[in-house]
């Protein structure tokens, strides 16, 4: 690579997860061995050392200055600020540095810095998924994209949870270095140059909040308690004595969707939950209430842009064989 060498500047502070700071680090410092210059610096506030979230002392190159010498600012995230506000002395520190380098991401949950400086004002932006709700809370004019693995608008990013850094981190050298230095990196580090679908497919089954109405919760213990059953709107109306039209009226109110896709919503948790548990695509189909497996693999491919298989493959068990090794599955 000729030139001077490109400068990343990453931003940590008391409480900051190690995760955000080393899989990025990982990644740069991997692409230099196959030829790209990246100088890796991390700075904090005012100079001092800080201590990770897993109380890990960070040494720190520096203080964060008005105007740095840095191409590339990454904000790291901590799981503090989305149970706190960020502290304005933390959002004061990256607010003039992050106006000057040429490019500035956060790193999962170091969105809410960014958002509490100002900089993702009108943007669109990503976080983790169990806190995305929350980045729109505090940042009104920002588009938050919660299946998102990383998102760019213009020459700010951000990423979702912890090893997405790795990804936005990527997509960065690719940026600068082209696919086929940054295939080598990903080799090397042995993770996927482009990970097949969002976040969706990382979130918990059954992870929303039961209906409002009793008689919404109702309809939601029924399909849960019997999945398999006939849940058309006729049957779900039956069970609370309403019209359908009624029915339907309820949870375009209350949950913005129809009884039918409420079903499939929750034939869907329940199947990843099957999935999980090492069940065969088949099994979950069949125990989650799909009228087939194509039924099902429809609905995958629509939520998480994946097959179940792939979903299976990623989630459903560390050992390998291990449904073959189990005797009860025999």
């Amino acid at each position: 690579m000729t030139g001077d060498p490109h400068r990343v500047a990453i931003f940590v502070y008391d409480g900051v997860t190690l995760l955000d700071v080393a899989g990025p680090a990982e990644v740069f410092k991997e692409a230099n061995r196959f030829g790209a210059d990246y100088r890796i610096v991390l700075l904090s506030p005012n100079g001092a050392d800080v201590t990770s979230s897993l109380g890990v002392r960070m040494a720190v190159d520096g203080a964060v200055t008005p105007a740095p010498d840095v191409d590339t600012l990454l904000v790291a995230g901590s799981d503090r600020y989305p149970r706190a506000l960020v502290p304005a002395d933390l959002a004061d520190a990256v607010r003039a540095p992050a106006g000057r380098a040429a490019r500035v991401a956060s790193i999962c949950t170091g969105a809410f810095v960014l958002a509490a400086a100002g900089l993702l004002d009108g943007r669109r932006a990503t976080t983790h998924w169990q806190v995305a709700h929350e980045l729109a809370a505090r940042c009104p004019t920002c588009r938050v994209e919660p299946d998102a693995i990383y998102v760019r608008d213009g020459a700010t990013y951000t990423s979702a949870g912890v090893t997405a850094g790795i990804d936005l981190a990527l997509a960065l050298v690719e940026e600068d270095h082209g696919p086929d230095l940054t295939r080598e990196v990903a080799r090397a580090l042995v993770v996927y140059m482009q990970r097949a679908g969002g976040q969706s497919q990382f979130s918990a089954p059954l992870q929303g909040p039961p209906p409002r109405s009793p008689a919404l919760r109702r309809i939601a213990d029924v399909v849960t308690a019997n999945p398999r059953a006939d849940h058309s709107l006729g049957e779900l109306a039956k069970h609370l004595n309403v019209s359908t039209r009624q029915l339907t009226r309820l949870f375009r109110d209350e949950l913005s969707t129809t009884p039918a896709r409420y079903v499939e919503n929750i034939r869907f948790d329940l199947a990843r939950a099957l999935l999980d548990q090492n069940h065969t695509a088949t099994q979950a189909a069949m125990l989650a209430g799909f009228p087939s497996y194509e039924s099902m693999r429809r609905v995958f491919a629509r939520k998480l842009a994946i097959s179940p298989a792939a979903y299976q493959r990623r989630f459903g068990t560390t050992r390998r064989g291990q449904a073959d090794e189990d005797p009860s599955r025999r």
